[in-house]
């Protein structure tokens, strides 16, 4: 396992992994699920979120909204498969760009 600007490559699992800040005001709450959920079915990679030692589907709204992640927490990004780094890309610059809220 390597880690180089908050990028973990798990190797021996094949997976990717990512830390990224839940920045927005509200947290990750309905909306920024919907466009997390949205963003990750565009990728064939599995993708997971994790926080406080609960991994969720990324695909799915409702499982995402069960991280109750509030402003300021980190969540990690998961991804294995063939696009996973282009997958961790795009939901990274998803919250960075605090779900493009305003």
């Amino acid at each position: 396992m390597t880690e180089e600007n908050g990028t973990m490559d798990l190797e021996s699992e094949g997976c990717l992994s990512r830390q990224v800040v839940v920045a927005n005001e509200h947290g990750l709450h309905a909306r920024p699920a919907g466009k997390v959920a949205q963003q990750a079915q565009c990728f064939k990679s599995s993708i997971s979120l994790v926080h406080q030692d609960q991994e969720v589907d990324a695909k799915s709204i409702l499982d995402i909204l069960t991280l109750a992640a509030g402003p300021g927490n980190i969540v990690e990004i998961r991804a294995t498969g063939s696009d996973a780094e282009a997958a961790v890309e795009s939901l990274e610059r998803l919250f960075a760009s605090r779900f493009e809220e305003g």
